[in-house]
């Protein structure tokens, strides 16, 4: 049984839930500087962030478990080599679902009903992503989307849906942000994709305009991390703004690593660098609220 729970969390790659909960958190924090801090309220965004991720990773690999099995650098993952049934990955995703539904009961002591009634619909976004590669080059934009939701969710599990530019500008800078990076991820996949008549970027437009796309959608990030400045006033300062700082020297080591003739260093730059950055920010945002500075 451990190794079974340790082989899903292996395929869901379970340590990357930081990429999108650092966000989450974020926005918590700012939205508990509108209402009063509630233990249920961090259960419950840490407990709907974990299970919605979980279950749309699972999805994810039922969906493409046939390209997984064609594709060299993806032919090793649990499903195709048979490490996984199926079946226990489908029991695996339902449970999750189910966990992530459950989840947002916590909200309703405080009155707010908001989580339970968009958590079929936001699960049904996430998944959906999985099957966005066989239609539009714009899946890296939908899997921005998807994680999006993760401020935006936290700010109206705590505060409903007053003052929603806060949420909704972090939320943009974390669609940029993914989309940015996923688009860099992809070019790994070029040659692949365009054999299989998969949709992306980099099939579609080359790996030079698919560098220069990610630039682009990284330097909007930045500019809604900058608005998100003047939208969260007072709560956020200068210690935020050299925050936003390093994050822009972060992407540009980012954008160094990944170049169109040596695509060798894009793990370093998806895993490593992305991680930095989404804890990177709100650790400095938790620095920024403590000292009010």
């Amino acid at each position: 049984m451990f190794q079974r729970v340790r082989a899903l969390l292996e395929m869901i790659r379970f340590s990357h839930t930081l990429f999108a909960l650092p966000f989450a958190l974020l926005s918590a924090l700012l939205a508990w500087q509108e209402k009063a801090f509630r233990w249920l309220d961090l259960a419950g965004i840490l407990l709907c962030m974990v299970f919605a991720r979980s279950a749309a990773m699972a999805f994810n690999r039922l969906a493409d478990r046939q390209y997984d099995a064609l594709n060299p650098r993806t032919a090793q993952r649990h499903l195709p080599t048979g490490r996984l049934s199926v079946a226990s990955v489908w029991t695996f995703t339902l449970v999750c679902a189910a966990g992530f539904i459950a989840s947002t009961l916590l909200f309703l002591p405080a009155g707010n009903s908001w989580p339970l009634y968009l958590s079929v619909p936001v699960l049904l976004f996430v998944c959906a992503y999985s099957f966005t590669k066989r239609f539009t080059f714009l899946c890296h934009v939908w899997l921005g989307a998807s994680l999006l939701l993760a401020p935006l969710a936290a700010w109206i599990a705590i505060c409903g849906t007053e003052r929603l530019l806060t949420p909704l500008l972090l939320g943009l800078a974390v669609l940029f942000w993914v989309t940015g990076f996923d688009i860099l991820y992809a070019c790994q996949d070029v040659e692949f994709d365009r054999a299989t008549q998969l949709a992306s970027v980099p099939a579609r437009f080359g790996v030079p305009a698919a560098l220069r796309t990610a630039l682009i959608c990284h330097i909007l990030m930045l500019g809604c991390l900058v608005a998100l400045y003047w939208a969260a006033s007072p709560h956020l300062r200068i210690i935020y703004l050299s925050g936003v700082t390093l994050v822009a020297g972060l992407l540009a080591y980012e954008h160094w690593l990944v170049r169109p003739d040596d695509l060798s260093r894009v793990n370093r730059a998806f895993f490593q660098v992305n991680g930095v950055i989404s804890v990177g920010l709100l650790l400095v945002v938790v620095l920024q609220l403590a000292l009010g500075i």
